[in-house]
C-alpha cells in the first residue's frame, strides 16, 4: 500500500507556512506600497518563473491540448481569485478573523469533494472535520492576540469565505487533473495562466512602484510570501493531494490559527493555557479521524 506519510508532512508544512503568511501579508498591507493585485503579480511572476527554471532540469512532460481550458479553469480558482480575495481581505479583517473564516475550507472540500469526485461524507470524516473546528475555535476565542488597528468589516468576511469557497472547488475539483502530472509541470502552466490574468491589468500600477524606496522588512515579506508563501507551499499542495484526500489536505488548513496563536504566546501577547492544549489535541485528533475514514464506511 502506498504511504500517505509524505501527503502529510507535505500539506502540514504548507499551512505552516500559510499561518506565517498571514502575517506578512498583514504587514505588506499595512505598509501600503504595494496593492493587492500588485502583490498577487509578484507572487505570479515570481513563482512562475521558479517553476519553469525547475521544469528545465526535470525530464520533459507534454500536456495534452484539451487538458490546457481545465488547467486555466484551475488557476482560475486556485490562484487567481484564491489569492486576490485574500490579499484584499487581510486589509480588512484582522489575521484571527481571517484564521477563524478560513477553517471552513474543510467543510466546503467535503461537499465539493461529495459532488463532483463522489468521495463519500462518512460519519468519521464528519465527525473529524466537527471535532478540529471546535479545537479550532477554541483557540481562537481564548486567544488575547488581536489586531487593534484594523477591525473586521462584513465585506473582509465576505472575501475570506470567497477566498475558502474558491480554494475549496480547486481541491476538490481538480485533483484528477493535478495527478495525470508531475508537480512542477502543472504549477509552471498554473502560473503562467495567472501572470496573463493578472499582469496586464496591473500593469500600470506595476510601473507606478518606487522599487529603490522600499524598506527592508516590506521586501523581506514579499521574499517570503513570493519564496515560501508561494513556489513553496504550491508546490506541496499538489504533491500532498496525489498522496491524501481533498478534504484531509484542507484540514491542514486549521493549523494556520495555531500559528498565530504560537505567534501570539512568542511575543508576550498570549499564554499557554490547559484550553490551548485540548483544542490543539481536538485539532490533531480530527484529521486523524478523517484519515481513518476509508473510501466506503
Amino acid at each position: 500500500m502506498k504511504s500517505t506519510l509524505p501527503g502529510h508532512i507535505a500539506a502540514a508544512v504548507a499551512y505552516i507556512i500559510f499561518g506565517f503568511n498571514i502575517i506578512s501579508c498583514k504587514n505588506i498591507a499595512l505598509d501600503g506600497t504595494i496593492s493587492p493585485l500588485d502583490m498577487f503579480c509578484f507572487r505570479a511572476i515570481g513563482a512562475a518563473l521558479l517553476f519553469w527554471m525547475v521544469s528545465f532540469f526535470m525530464p520533459s512532460e507534454k500536456v495534452e491540448k484539451r487538458d490546457f481550458p481545465k488547467i486555466f479553469v484551475a488557476s482560475l480558482f486556485g490562484l487567481y481569485l484564491t489569492q486576490i480575495s485574500f490579499l484584499k481581505a487581510v486589509t480588512m479583517t484582522t489575521p484571527f478573523d481571517v484564521a477563524v473564516i478560513a477553517s471552513i475550507s474543510p467543510i466546503i472540500t467535503m461537499f465539493v469533494s461529495a459532488i463532483f469526485l463522489k468521495e463519500p461524507i462518512t460519519w468519521k470524516k464528519s465527525s473529524g472535520v466537527f471535532i478540529s473546528f471546535v479545537g479550532v475555535l477554541m483557540i481562537i476565542f481564548n486567544s488575547a492576540y488581536s489586531e487593534t488597528d484594523v477591525q473586521t468589516t462584513p465585506m473582509g468576511v465576505v472575501l475570506m469565505i470567497c477566498n475558502a469557497a474558491c480554494f475549496a472547488f480547486y481541491l476538490g475539483i481538480f485533483r484528477p487533473l493535478i495527478e495525470k502530472y508531475s508537480v512542477v509541470t502543472f504549477m509552471k502552466w498554473m502560473f503562467l495562466f495567472s501572470v496573463l490574468l493578472s499582469v496586464p491589468f496591473d500593469l500600470p500600477s506595476l510601473c507606478r512602484i518606487k522599487y529603490a524606496s522600499m524598506s527592508l522588512d516590506l521586501l523581506l515579506n514579499v521574499g517570503f510570501v513570493v519564496i515560501f508563501a508561494t513556489f513553496v507551499s504550491y508546490f506541496l499542495i499538489p504533491f500532498a493531494q496525489k498522496c491524501i484526500r481533498p478534504t484531509l489536505v484542507s484540514m491542514y488548513s486549521y493549523i494556520q490559527p495555531m500559528i498565530a496563536a504560537a505567534l501570539g504566546i512568542y511575543l508576550g501577547m498570549d499564554r499557554l493555557t490547559i484550553v490551548k492544549i485540548v483544542a490543539a489535541a481536538l485539532v490533531f485528533g480530527g484529521v486523524a479521524l478523517v484519515n481513518r475514514s476509508r473510501k466506503r464506511v
